[in-house]
């Protein structure tokens, strides 16, 4: 669960990629508030935070609503706030500074006569003049707000990138199995065409064997060649990624563990091969596997 008390994928039924970008900003009486938010994959939540002076007390409350939609990925979240130039906020005088300022520079200018400082000069001056006070409680609600607002576009970023993910994972998955059933149909005609040649060249040595362990040991050597087991796999496989696919909450994990089964029946089969036709197919399955695994490497 989330720290908000809610889980991320509850907010839709499709997988999240790791990878997206989100930014707004937001016009306060005290200056531009801008929240960029960006993230790359990741094995766990990691979490990076840069907040204006002003904001330093809220990473605790910001990092927990960034936590409560996510739950993968290296995340990095700026905020900044910078002064406008021209605000609709009351300027206020520093009356003591001003005063100070003033009689330091009447006595200068008795002491030095050429000096003239203005009135206009001494405005000028840095803290004379400020800004309005921060509301520190309203500018936190605004950086909330406008943090909720980014998280929104990030979360449909990342869900849309992750359907696109999903649509390539799914043609990938179709190939594959249509690449099983392909073989399947060949296994019968290899295994009696690997039959039929070594029992040829049986029948043609110089020297009598015995035809019934012969045919024994051919019997025996065609089921260490038996495949069917890793078909079989490799279409359960094909079915349980369709069904994690289909999970409301976050599945990299999983789909990164079955990805390495996916390869190792693969691995099998090719070792298992004797004709060109099952070699080829065994080529094309890992490249079909490893363009998935590709994709899983970015899924939350």
């Amino acid at each position: 669960m989330g720290a908000l008390g809610y889980h991320p994928y509850f907010e839709s039924n499709m997988i999240h990629s790791m990878t997206a970008f989100a930014a707004d900003e937001h016009l306060t009486p005290w200056g531009l508030l801008a929240c960029e938010l960006r993230s790359v994959n990741h094995r766990f939540l990691d979490i990076v935070i840069r907040l204006p002076e002003e904001l330093r007390a809220l990473e605790s409350q910001l990092r927990e609503r960034v936590a409560a939609r996510v739950s993968r990925g290296k995340l990095d979240l700026t905020v900044r706030l910078s002064p406008q130039e021209i605000h609709t906020g009351k300027l206020v005088v520093n009356e003591l500074l001003l005063s100070h300022l003033s009689t330091l520079a009447l006595r200068l200018s008795a002491q030095f006569p050429a000096l003239r400082v203005t009135f206009a000069e001494l405005l000028q001056i840095p803290g004379v003049l400020k800004g309005e006070q921060i509301d520190m409680t309203t500018l936190q609600g605004h950086a909330v707000a406008l943090l909720d607002k980014v998280m929104d576009n990030f979360i449909a970023t990342r869900e849309r990138e992750g359907l696109k993910m999903q649509a390539m994972i799914a043609q990938r998955a179709s190939a594959i199995e249509h690449i099983v059933g392909e073989v399947r149909t060949l296994i019968p005609t290899i295994r009696e065409g690997q039959h039929n040649k070594l029992s040829a060249r049986m029948n043609h040595l110089s020297y009598p064997v015995d035809h019934g362990r012969i045919e024994q040991e051919l019997v025996l050597w065609l089921q260490k060649l038996d495949v069917d087991e890793e078909l079989d796999r490799l279409n359960s496989h094909i079915s349980e990624l369709h069904r994690i696919l289909q999970q409301r909450e976050p599945v990299g994990r999983r789909l990164d563990f079955l990805m390495q089964e996916f390869n190792r029946e693969a691995n099998t089969l090719g070792s298992k091969s004797v004709d060109s036709r099952t070699s080829n197919a065994t080529i094309e399955l890992k490249v079909l596997i490893d363009q998935i695994r590709e994709q899983v490497q970015n899924i939350e």
